[in-house]
């Protein structure tokens, strides 16, 4: 299931904003509509920003400045977004002095090429991963990295995937991830879909789950990773990171190298994006709480990597002290 492609000069995204009550498209014609797509969460998940940030290069190609500019500010927190934008200027810096029509050509080449590498690196991750599931686990995810947070595949979700592919009896308890409920739209219609055995819990069930010992591994994604190994992903992650470190529990971050950002030493470095308030005070459409009130929306948080147990990537699992010893993927 390919969450972004290009097709006929357009960018092709699934619109994840109407899911799981319809799965339709859109297709985006000019950056300026890649960039609200981003914003919006018509499209996201680390991996799956980064290409459709590469596939808004080639639409802006006739003012790449401009583009990257606009694009880098769509979300400030994942790092793919600012790797693939590198990559593409790179891209466009070696084809300095051809003409629009074949800087183009070459934008669109370097930008198919990332989305491919992810499908590629994705399954890489999660064949790493699925090793650790055994017969019978139950595992909890927080948030969506399934195919929909990526070009295709998926990440920590995509271990699942492959593990019930291969006739390993587990079961999955989706955390519903609060306010904008990834967990409850997305995760839970792919695995539907994917035909795995899973429950869907509220955020605030998870200890409760684990203190009666429901829960043997918890895997999630990543937006961002320090070089540390502090890890920025949804919030709520943190609160699982903990619980999980309390009872014993080991937890997993799965994410590709790109995500690791080895220009920042730890977690208090990454920046973390600050939402309307209007998700936190409406589920929908429907206004939940009283009107005219505050209320706070940071869309990520940041585990410190002492609660985390390895760092799953395309070239193996690494314990977070040792992220030195890999380098930054593409550079």
């Amino acid at each position: 299931m390919r969450t972004i492609e290009w097709k006929k000069n357009k960018v092709r995204i699934i619109d994840q904003t109407r899911l799981p009550y319809k799965l339709s498209c859109l297709n985006l014609s000019t950056v300026d509509q890649v960039v609200k797509a981003i914003q919006t969460m018509q499209i996201r998940g680390a991996p799956a920003i980064g290409a459709a940030a590469a596939f808004g290069c080639v639409l802006g190609a006739s003012n790449l400045k401009s583009a990257v500019q606009k694009l880098i500010k769509s979300r400030p927190t994942a790092v793919n977004l600012q790797w693939a934008l590198e990559r593409m200027q790179a891209a466009a810096k070696a084809g300095k002095g051809l003409s629009l029509s074949k800087l183009k050509k070459l934008l669109l080449k370097e930008a198919l090429r990332i989305a491919e590498e992810d499908i590629e690196t994705n399954k890489k991750i999660s064949q790493n991963g699925a090793k650790l599931i055994r017969k019978g686990m139950r595992i909890l995810t927080v948030c969506n990295t399934g195919a929909l947070a990526t070009v295709d595949y998926g990440t920590a979700l995509g271990m699942v995937r492959i593990a019930h592919e291969a006739k390993t009896k587990l079961h999955v308890y989706v955390a519903e991830t609060r306010p904008r409920l990834q967990g409850a739209r997305l995760t839970a219609w792919e695995l539907k879909r994917l035909k795995v055995p899973f429950t869907l819990i509220t955020d605030n069930m998870i200890g409760s789950l684990m203190r009666k010992g429901e829960i043997d591994l918890v895997l999630v994604g990543a937006d961002r990773i320090a070089r540390n190994g502090d890890t920025a992903n949804k919030i709520g992650t943190y609160s699982a990171a903990v619980l999980a470190k309390a009872h014993g529990i080991p937890f997993y971050v799965a994410a590709p190298l790109s995500t690791i950002d080895f220009n920042i030493w730890s977690g208090d470095e990454i920046v973390i994006e600050e939402r309307e308030p209007q998700e936190v005070t409406r589920i929908g459409k429907e206004q939940v709480a009283p009107k005219g009130i505050k209320a706070w929306n940071p869309a990520f948080d940041v585990t410190p990597a002492r609660y985390i147990k390895g760092i799953i990537t395309e070239r193996g699992i690494f314990k977070p002290e040792n992220l030195f010893q890999v380098r930054k993927y593409g550079s």
